[in-house]
């Protein structure tokens, strides 16, 4: 070749190469983490640790000084650079960038690093500031972090990301009797005469939502999981909880952790492992490593714990522990792949207890714990994808909800069943270690996922993952003589455009003394049978009867008269579960029939899960699908079944959640005397353990009804002996009181976000205000809950704006409710469409009770 020729050829080369390079565009100042700031800022960041100092005082109301040195390299110094921070910039006392001193410029919830100061390679900021108190959870003598999705910024200035992880170096000055904890280890604590300081070695890499500490007047308990120093900070003061919790507590880390060990063949992938109880937490658990947290009265179980209880710690610890390996080591690179991290800390969770008891055990409790709570939100009109587009990080918050924490556990059950669980295990160990330490999408997983099965799990992925609904089952049968002609299954979809859900599922047909199980491979809109052509008429069809199918189930109408007679508590449940689904769609069964049903049949379960699961059914229909002159006619002898089931009920835990029922419905003056002499004399029926907590439920269930006695609430506070209980039950007794004026100022004191910062107990006390006993008053207040949304999703925590809907609208039945919900919708034609959604959700119930009582009043 000539040189001029070699030298074109090289030009072209790099042109092409140019051209073919992605152009990553200039971001904007806008306010909230945009998508395409976050894609600017992962191309040119890269190294970036934080060293940040904070000075916590003991006076709540005092500020927390902060000092803060972060270093990046920086690929180009060409444009500005924003560092997130959602405070008053006057907070910010002294900027320097490399060692010059800089003003300093904010805007849109930004602090602009001006290109002047930058430098293409290293490069240090250091901040002098009042750190910002929005997610730092301040109480009088303890607080803790929270900093998902987007929060870290509401404190300190950063890059607020997820895909830009980075070190941390943590130095806390606190009150000296003060304990603390945070992800990293501890490096040595230096005490002062009031003082104390706790210097902690640099973590592990983090993502921003995950750096976390906890500090304040905690109990101190030392473990170890495994071979692991794990601290255990608490504040629990029952020595009935504590015992018989702080073994289980470590016993169940540990099986944990050896679980994920195993199944993912990557150990422990941290330096650090240790966690913290908080009272009143919001959520049930984050999963900070080295410094997880768990709402306190999830972990501090007594004697009369039920078996509910039970599973429910063992599932969150085993969720938070999954976490480190899902979502932790492995992040996604952006939350709309969020559900990514908790579907398999979820789906992994439920894998971890797979083999402590028969496969029908594990059906079961996935059943009851993951499909009731998806087909709440997925039957709605407000129904989501589990996979859901976000442009930028502020609404994060919305993407969360039962659709991630429910729906996407059943889709990834299908998923492992399809490919076969060595198929599954070997594509997700590759995910794990291709990713580790860094971040991931859903379609990276696919991709690899896809390489280990013949199954097109592209075509699979787009109805499961990004499309929201379930299907509509349905059958035909025929009979020549007496044996089956046909069998055919159908499927169509609840609502919107046509689709078909490719799944698997069991189909048995009953026999006296026998069964005939049909697997059935549902992948079009038709499936004929052909199993079952030829075999004798059966006594009646359990669809579903494994209970991993999703969908609304047809029902068998000879069903009824066998339920409570069949063998397998699995099977009792997919048929309450089915005929639950079916009388909410107006078929099949009327509320009034499902109410006689289920609460005759409490005498006869005596599986535990089932019995909280009719339980819960009964509660709803009552309340919500019975008239109220339906209600005050039925209540005697709904009153005296769920009485006499608990009497003849063996297991202490059946009874303890059958009089738990009795607690939630009873109307009639009998119920009330019986009820009032068991709080009175703190003496619970013979066979039932109840705690401190359940008196108190007791004591608050007798307000809310108008209790004669009106020191029935100042009484019970006068027996709470641990401080923050009672301080939540005192912040909870405006909204019982039987004085208007009372639960009117309560209400209207909730505009104000600093009167919200303890969800929980926010949440509560809605309970009580929305009772149904009260909403001829308080449907007043439904028009304001709502205006108030926006606000709550902004300042609230994640699950603030769906559990504030779900708390004041999950028992009303009224026109006037349902009114209001249709007015504000038609006033609002804007409105934020996720938030929309989260209403249509929470209302569902409300407009199915309007539909059902016009079509009795047909």
């Amino acid at each position: 070749m000539t040189l001029r020729f070699e030298f074109l050829l090289f030009l072209f080369i790099v042109f092409a190469s140019c051209s073919s390079r992605k152009v990553i565009p200039d971001p904007v100042v806008e306010t909230g983490v945009s998508r395409s700031l976050a894609v600017y800022r992962k191309s040119v960041l890269t190294e970036i640790h934080y060293k940040l100092e904070l000075n916590i005082p003991a006076q709540k109301k005092e500020a927390i000084s902060a000092h803060e040195v972060l270093n990046f390299n920086l690929s180009t110094a060409r444009l500005p650079l924003q560092l997130d921070f959602k405070e008053d910039p006057s907070k910010i006392s002294l900027l320097t960038i490399n060692g010059k001193t800089a003003s300093v410029k904010h805007d849109k919830e930004h602090l602009i690093l001006l290109p002047e100061f930058l430098k293409k390679g290293d490069n240090e900021v250091r901040i002098l500031f009042k750190a910002g108190e929005g997610a730092l959870n301040r109480n009088s003598d303890y607080l803790y972090t929270l900093f998902v999705p987007d929060r870290a910024r509401t404190v300190f200035p950063c890059f607020d990301q997820p895909d830009l992880k980075a070190t941390y170096t943590l130095t806390l000055h606190l009150p000296k009797d003060w304990k603390a904890i945070a992800n990293a280890e501890l490096k040595n604590s230096v005490q002062e005469q009031y003082r104390t300081t706790y210097h902690y070695k640099t973590s592990d890499l983090l993502s921003t939502y995950l750096f976390a500490f906890a500090a304040g007047k905690f109990e101190l308990y030392k473990g170890t999981v495994n071979n692991l120093q794990a601290n255990f900070l608490y504040r629990e003061t029952d020595t009935g909880k504590l015992k018989p919790s702080l073994p289980a507590i470590y016993d169940i880390h540990s099986a944990s952790l050896k679980y994920f060990e195993d199944w993912t063949a990557i150990p422990y992938p941290f330096r650090k492992f240790g966690f913290v109880a908080i009272p009143d937490f919001q959520f049930g658990g984050m999963e900070h490593p080295g410094a997880i947290q768990y709402k306190a009265a999830s972990l501090f179980l007594d004697a009369g714990a039920t078996k509910d209880q039970l599973n429910s710690r063992n599932n969150l610890i085993a969720h938070e522990t999954a976490h480190m390996w899902f979502g932790d080591l492995v992040t996604m690179d952006w939350f709309s792949d969020v559900w990514m991290k908790e579907v398999f800390a979820n789906f992994m969770a439920d894998k971890s207890a797979e083999g402590s008891g028969s496969k029908d055990d594990y059906s079961l409790k996935f059943l009851i714990d993951h499909f009731p709570a998806a087909y709440a939100v997925d039957r709605t009109e407000g129904a989501n994808p589990i996979r859901q587009p976000l442009d930028n990080l502020k609404d994060a918050g919305t993407l969360y909800g039962n659709i991630i924490y429910h729906k996407a556990p059943v889709m990834m059950q299908q998923l492992e069943k399809l490919m076969g669980k060595n198929k599954f295990q070997q594509g997700v160990r590759e995910y794990l270690k291709k990713f580790a330490n860094s971040n991931a999408s859903w379609p990276d997983l696919i991709r690899i996922l896809d390489d280990h099965t013949p199954v097109d799990l592209e075509k699979w992925n787009k109805i499961w993952v990004n499309e929201s609904g379930r299907p509509v089952i349905d059958y035909q049968i025929a009979y020549q003589g007496n044996k089956i002609s046909a069998l055919t299954i159908t499927q169509q979809a609840e609502y919107g455009e046509k689709r078909i859900w490719p799944q698997t599922f069991e189909i048995t047909l009953f026999y006296p003394g026998l069964v005939k199980v049909i697997n059935a491979d549902l992948a079009a809109e038709k499936l004929e049978l052909k199993e079952a052509v030829g075999l004798e008429k059966p006594l009646f069809i359990l669809f579903n009867s494994a209970g991993d199918g999703y969908g609304q189930w047809p029902v068998d109408p000879l069903i009824q008269q066998y339920l409570f007679s069949l063998e397998k508590p699995l099977h009792r449940s997919v048929a309450y579960i089915s005929l639950y689904e079916q009388m909410l769609s107006g078929k099949t069964i009327q509320p009034a029939a499902l109410l006689t049903l289920f609460s005759e049949g409490l005498a006869k379960e005596e599986e535990e899960l089932n019995i909280r699961l009719l339980s819960n059914y009964i509660s709803t229909i009552y309340w919500q699908f019975s008239e109220v002159k339906e209600r005050q006619l039925s209540s005697v002898a709904l009153e005296d079944k769920l009485w006499s089931a608990m009497l003849l009920q063996k297991s202490s835990n059946n009874k303890k959640q059958l009089f738990k029922a009795y607690q939630d419905i009873f109307l009639s003056k009998t119920a009330r005397n019986r009820l009032c002499q068991i709080w009175k004399n703190m003496k619970a029926p013979e066979g039932i353990t109840l705690s401190e907590d359940d008196y108190t439920s007791l004591a608050l269930s007798l307000a809310v009804r108008g209790d004669a006695d009106d020191t029935i609430l100042g009484t019970q506070d006068s027996r709470i002996t641990n401080p923050d209980r009672k301080k939540r039950f005192e912040f909870i007794i405006p909204a019982v009181s039987e004085k208007k004026g009372v639960r009117d100022d309560f209400f209207d004191s909730l505009r104000f976000p600093a009167n919200r910062a303890k969800e929980s107990n926010v949440l509560s006390a809605l309970y009580y205000l929305h009772h149904p006993l009260r909403q001829e008053y308080s449907v007043g207040y439904l028009e304001k809950s709502l205006g108030l949304l926006e606000e709550i999703q902004s300042t609230g925590d994640i699950f603030f704006p769906q559990s504030w809907l779900l708390a004041t609208f999950s028992t009303y039945q009224s026109k006037a409710a349902a009114a209001t919900v249709r007015d504000f919708l038609k006033n609002h034609p804007a409105y934020n469409p996720r938030l929309k959604a989260k209403i249509l959700q929470a209302t569902d119930n409300l407009f199915r009770a309007e539909r059902l009582s016009s079509q009795r009043r047909k």
